[in-house]
C-alpha cells in the first residue's frame, strides 16, 4: 500500500472517530475523561508522525521548524481545554500534506514518463551471436541489434537496416525521422517499423540518455534565488514566530492584570495557539520549489532541458536575447533566395553553373543543383573576383563585383547578402543571390521575444552585408558582423551592461565561451553534444528557434505563478493574524476561530500548491 493511500485512511480513521465523539457529546452526556480519550486517540492517529518528527529533530537540534509548531500548538489547545479543535487542527493539517504528497508526486511521474527513455536490457552481437546484456555492458565499436519498437540504447550510426524513427522523446519533433545505414542515431529514440543494426560509437554512461537524466536528476539542487530566499527567511522566520507567540499568551495577563482570572489566562492563550497555526510557513516552503520544479516538468515535456531552477528564474527576467547565426537561425548550408532577372532565371543559372562547374566551394554547389552546366567550357580562375569561361565565341564572367567593373560591365550595388554576378560577352546578363537558408521558424520566434518583452541580437562571425541580410528578413532588433569568437564575448560584455539580463542562443560548440558567460547559456539542437550540455544552462533538444521563446515563457509563467503564492500566502497569513490578535476570531459561532486559524496555514498551503501545479501544464499562447 502506498504512503498516500495509507495517510488518506488515517485521516478518515481520525475524521470518523471526531465526529462520533461530538455527536456523543451533544446527544448524550458522555464523560469528560472519554471525551478526552477519543479526541486524543483521534489526535494521535492522525498526528502521530508529526509528533514524532518534532521529537527526533529537537533531538537532533533542530528545533524550529513546522513539526515543532504543528506540536505546541496542538498540545497546547490540550492543555486548555479544547480537545476538539487540537485533533481537528492536526487532522487538517495532514490533509495539506496529503495534497503535497499528491502533487509532488504527479509532477514526478511526468518527469519519470519524460525520462522513461533508458532500456534495461539490449541486444548485442558478439562472435557471430545475438545475446542480451544490461547497455553498460557495452564497448564502443561493438554492434547492437535494435528491433521494431525498442529503444535505441546508445549513440552510434546504422551499420545495416532501415526504418522510421520516433525522436519525440528526446527532440519533441512528432513526425517520424527515416533512418538508414550510414546514418547516425542517438539513444532514447524508438525503432518504430524495422530491425536496425548499429555499431555504438560511445558508452552507455556517455549517451545523450545519460547525459539527458543525469541533468534532470539534478535540476533541482540548483536553487533559484526565490526558493534561497524562503529557505532562509524560514529559518528565522518560525522562531520569531514562537516567541511572538509567547508573548501573546502570556503578556497581556499580566499586563492588564488579570492574572488571577483563569478565563482570561485561556482566551490569550488560545490566541497564541491561534497565532501558531497561522503563522505555520508550510504554503511558503511547499510551494515555492514545487513551482519551479512544475516549470521544469513543463519545459521538458517540450524537450527544453533546464539545469536548474535558479537557470529558469534568469531565463523569465532575460530582457535581451542574443543569437549565434549559423546553425541557429540558418541552416548552415547555402541557397539560392533570388534570380534576376526572373524572366531569364534558367539562363542566368546555367551560365553561372557552367563558369562555376569545377568548383567545390558551398556557393558552386549550390548553383550546380539548379541547372546543368556545359562541360566543354574553358574556365580560368580570377583570383579573388570569380571565374571566367569560354565556350566557342562567348566569354562568360561570374563572379563579384569587382570583376564586372574590371570588364566594364555595369551592375546593380546595393544588394544585401552575398551576390553572384553573370556577364556574357561584355554585357550584363543577371545576377544570383546566395544566402545561407533561414529556418523555416526563425521568423515567428523572434516576434514571439518580442511579444515577450526581448530584444533581439545577432552575432556573426559573417560579412556585414550577409548578416544584414538575415537581420532585416527577420526583424531583429540589432547585428553584429565579421565577429571572432572572443569579438563575440566582448559584445555579449557590452550587451549585460546595466541591468540587462542577456540570454545567448548557439550551437553550443563554436559558441562555449560565449555560452559561458551569458546570464543563461541556451544551446539549440544540441543533441549528443557534449560542449552544449555540459556549458549550457538551457539545452534545447530541438532545431526550432520557436523553442527558445517556449523556454522564455515557460519561465515567465512559472516565476509568476511562485510569485503569487508568496504574495498571496503572506496577505492571507498576515490578516488572519491580525484579525487573531484583536479578538475577532474569538467571536466567530460554534468555536470555528481555531479551525479558521488552521485554514489560514493548511488552506493556504493547498492553494499554493494547486497553483503551483499549474507551472506542470503551461500552454504556449504568447
Amino acid at each position: 500500500m502506498s504512503h498516500t493511500k495509507k495517510a488518506f485512511i488515517r485521516i478518515c480513521v481520525a475524521l470518523g472517530v471526531v465526529i462520533i465523539t461530538l455527536i456523543l457529546k451533544y446527544t448524550v452526556n458522555l464523560n469528560i475523561w472519554i471525551e478526552l480519550g477519543l479526541f486524543a486517540a483521534a489526535y494521535l492517529v492522525a498526528g502521530y508522525d508529526v509528533l514524532w518528527k518534532a521529537a527526533t529533530n529537537i533531538a537532533h537540534g533542530k528545533v524550529f521548524d513546522e513539526n515543532f509548531l504543528m506540536t505546541i500548538a496542538t498540545i497546547g489547545a490540550f492543555a486548555i481545554g479544547e480537545y476538539a479543535d487540537a485533533a481537528a487542527v492536526m487532522i487538517l493539517y495532514q490533509i495539506g500534506e496529503l495534497f503535497q504528497r499528491y502533487a509532488v508526486g504527479k509532477s514526478r511521474k511526468s518527469i519519470a514518463a519524460l525520462m522513461d527513455i533508458r532500456p534495461e536490457e539490449v541486444t548485442v552481437v558478439r562472435n557471430g551471436e545475438k545475446i542480451t546484456i544490461h547497455p553498460s555492458e557495452i564497448s564502443v565499436g561493438e554492434i547492437v541489434v535494435v528491433k521494431a519498437g525498442d529503444k535505441i540504447p546508445l549513440d552510434g550510426v546504422v551499420k545495416s537496416g532501415e526504418c522510421n524513427v520516433d525522436t519525440s522523446v528526446i527532440t519533441g519533433e512528432s513526425l517520424p525521422r527515416h533512418i538508414t545505414a550510414g546514418d547516425n542515431v542517438i539513444s532514447g529514440c524508438i525503432s518504430l517499423d524495422g530491425e536496425l543494426y548499429i555499431t555504438a560509437t560511445g558508452t552507455y554512461d556517455d549517451s545523450t540518455v545519460s547525459k539527458i537524466l543525469d541533468l534532470v536528476e539534478n535540476a533541482s539542487s540548483q536553487k533559484a534565488p526565490a526558493e534561497n530566499f524562503i529557505t532562509k527567511f524560514s529559518k528565522y522566520y518560525t522562531p520569531i514566530v514562537v516567541i511572538l507567540a509567547l508573548i501573546v499568551g502570556i503578556i497581556p495577563p499580566l499586563v492588564t492584570g488579570n492574572y488571577t482570572d483563569w478565563s482570561y489566562w485561556n482566551i490569550w492563550l488560545k490566541r497564541a495557539m491561534m497565532f501558531l497555526f497561522v503563522s505555520c510557513p508550510c504554503a511558503l516552503v511547499i510551494s515555492v520549489p514545487m513551482g519551479f520544479f512544475g516549470g521544469i516538468a513543463a519545459a521538458g515535456k517540450r524537450g527544453i532541458l533546464v539545469k536548474g531552477s535558479n537557470y529558469l528564474e534568469l531565463l523569465a527576467k532575460v530582457n535581451t536575447v542574443a543569437f549565434d547565426k549559423t546553425g541557429t537561425l540558418t541552416k548552415g548550408n547555402f541557397a539560392i533566395v533570388d534570380v534576376f532577372p526572373p524572366q531569364n532565371r534558367q539562363e542566368v543559372l546555367q551560365l553561372a553553373a557552367t563558369a562555376e562547374q569545377h568548383s567545390n566551394h558551398p556557393i558552386a554547389l549550390s548553383i550546380a543543383r539548379e541547372a546543368n552546366a556545359d562541360r566543354s567550357a574553358e574556365i580560368t580562375e580570377i583570383a579573388g573576383k570569380g571565374l571566367q569561361a569560354k565556350t566557342g565565341e562567348d566569354i562568360i564572367l561570374c563572379g563579384n563585383l569587382q570583376l564586372m567593373k574590371d570588364n566594364g560591365i555595369s551592375c546593380p550595388e546595393t544588394l544585401d547578402g552575398t551576390v553572384v554576378y553573370i556577364g556574357k560577352n561584355g554585357k550584363f546578363v543577371g545576377y544570383i543571390v546566395i544566402a545561407d537558408e533561414i529556418k523555416p521558424d526563425a521568423k515567428e520566434a523572434i516576434a514571439e521575444l518580442h511579444k515577450l518583452g526581448c530584444k533581439t541580437v545577432m552575432l556573426s562571425g559573417d560579412n556585414d552585408s550577409t548578416a544584414k541580410a538575415v537581420a532585416k528578413t527577420l526583424a531583429i532588433d540589432d547585428y553584429r558582423s565579421e565577429l571572432l569568437p572572443q569579438n563575440k564575448v566582448t559584445e555579449l560584455q557590452v550587451l549585460k551592461k546595466g541591468n540587462n539580463k542577456v540570454a545567448f542562443v548557439g550551437d553550443g560548440i563554436n559558441d562555449a565561451p560565449v555560452l559561458a558567460i551569458a546570464d543563461v547559456g541556451i544551446a539549440m539542437g544540441a543533441m549528443g553534444s557534449d560542449a552544449a550540455i555540459e556549458t549550457a544552462d538551457v539545452v534545447l533538444m530541438r532545431d526550432n528557434p520557436t523553442a527558445i521563446s517556449t523556454a522564455k515563457h515557460i519561465a515567465k509563467k512559472t516565476l509568476n505563478i511562485v510569485n503569487e503564492n508568496i504574495v498571496v500566502s503572506l496577505i492571507i497569513k498576515l490578516t488572519v493574524l491580525l484579525l487573531t490578535l484583536f479578538g475577532v476570531l474569538d467571536k466567530l459561532m460554534f468555536g470555528l476561530g481555531m479551525i479558521v486559524a488552521i485554514l489560514a496555514d493548511v488552506g493556504v498551503c493547498v492553494l499554493a500548491i494547486l497553483n503551483s501545479m499549474r507551472a506542470m501544464f503551461v500552454k504556449k499562447n504568447i
